[in-house]
């Protein structure tokens, strides 16, 4: 076999072999996503059982009325998931379409809501009103996953997580994901999307530890779509991770009109890369 015989095939086996990783990391996400909401089904369902037995106690229409709403509303609240979830696991397609990015950000973020909330994690949202990006919104969402799972281990005592999205004046739309977390030292810094490369020495308190795959996959992802991830970070103050990925053609017109929003999780109100 020639030399260059010899490099092509051994191309060919690296790129299979980094499919198979992407493909490990993507079942990797689906089950966090299966882990998440199991946790939060099992909180709905509490809700719905006590206010069906409120409603089976009391004979009045206004405690009735209320526990039929709370119950509708929780109800509402498990579609909501169980959507989001579907939409993740069935759509395997590479298709890349126009995506809202702030929406996708909201329906990422119900599905952490309560491990935020547990950890005492104040969520703030910056949503400017922005073009579509032209994108694949089950990769882009299992990035914007990791990278919100990374943030809230890195606030283990609580903190800020800040999630902007908002347009660029060179045709690309920014999302950027902050934390006021413990920061990345700067001799690790340039390593962190290399592939099996992790500062996690072992699962957290939820079960999550670290392969080292999910930065890389990330970036992998972002530069497939002709896009780029940037971290800036400050030991003691945080981390900022931007991903830049490029406008859905002829969405200029189109901006989305989505205000920006502050979500606050923080301790007062429940329990709290």
């Amino acid at each position: 076999m020639s030399e260059s015989a010899r490099v092509h095939e051994l191309q060919q086996q690296l790129a299979t072999l980094q499919e198979r990783l992407m493909q490990a990391e993507r079942l990797t996400a689906v089950g966090e996503l299966a882990s998440t909401t199991t946790h939060e089904f099992n909180n709905i369902l509490m809700t719905i059982m006590n206010y069906a037995k409120m409603g089976l106690r009391h004979r009045d229409e206004a405690t009735r009325t209320k526990a039929l709403t709370r119950i509708l509303e929780a109800s509402e609240r498990a579609a909501k998931i169980t959507q989001t979830i579907l939409g993740a696991v069935r759509n395997r397609s590479a298709d890349r379409e126009p995506t809202d990015l702030g929406q996708l950000v909201r329906d990422t973020l119900v599905l952490l809501e309560r491990e935020l909330s547990k950890y005492r994690i104040a969520v703030e949202l910056q949503l400017q009103p922005s073009p579509h990006a032209l994108a694949n919104a089950n990769q882009i969402q299992q990035v914007l996953l990791n990278l919100l799972i990374n943030a809230r281990q890195a606030m283990p005592h609580g903190g800020v997580l800040c999630v902007t999205v908002r347009p660029s004046d060179d045709g690309m739309v920014e999302l950027i994901v902050r934390d006021s977390g413990c920061g990345i030292p700067p001799d690790v810094l340039p390593r962190i999307f290399d592939p099996f490369f992790s500062t996690k020495t072992g699962p957290d308190g939820s079960g999550r530890g670290g392969t080292g795959l999910g930065l890389s996959a990330c970036r992998h992802i972002i530069e497939g779509h002709r896009g780029r991830i940037r971290v800036e970070s400050t030991v003691g103050k945080g981390t900022a991770f931007c991903i830049r990925l490029p406008e859905a053609p002829s969405s200029n017109a189109a901006a989305i009109a989505t205000p920006n929003m502050q979500v606050n999780n923080s301790a007062s109100s429940s329990s709290r890369a």
